[in-house]
């Protein structure tokens, strides 16, 4: 059974910047962010594949970066210029099989961590 763990929330002030880590018991082929802003459905953030190719939302398009980190078990997301309405709780997701995308069907989830911008 994959366990993702999280960590690097808290609370900042508009402009400044976060780097939250997931770290994987086991990577898979698409590994990927997610928020879920108060009162919304969850959405995807950016997702990256097992070649690195990676894709974003446009609303943090330019201002977060997914990378992995010095093990293929380890997801960064990098938030920098953040705003009031990145507000939220963020997972990380991993899923084995199918295309690379925020609308698949992740299998694995992490608990969430709070990201505050105020």
């Amino acid at each position: 059974h994959v366990q993702l763990v999280e960590s690097g929330g808290g609370s900042v002030q508009p402009g400044e910047s976060l780097r939250l880590t997931c770290t994987f018991s086991e990577t898979r082929y698409c590994m990927g962010w997610f928020r879920q802003l108060p009162g919304k459905d969850r959405e995807g953030v950016a997702v990256m594949d097992s070649l690195g190719r990676t894709k974003y939302a446009d609303s943090v398009n330019g201002r977060f970066t997914i990378s992995k980190g010095n093990k293929k078990t380890i997801l960064l997301l990098e938030m920098h210029n953040l705003k009031p309405e990145d507000t939220g709780v963020y997972y990380c997701a991993g899923e084995q099989y199918g295309g690379c995308r925020a609308s698949a069907a992740f299998g694995v989830w992490g608990q969430g961590t709070q990201v505050t911008v105020s």
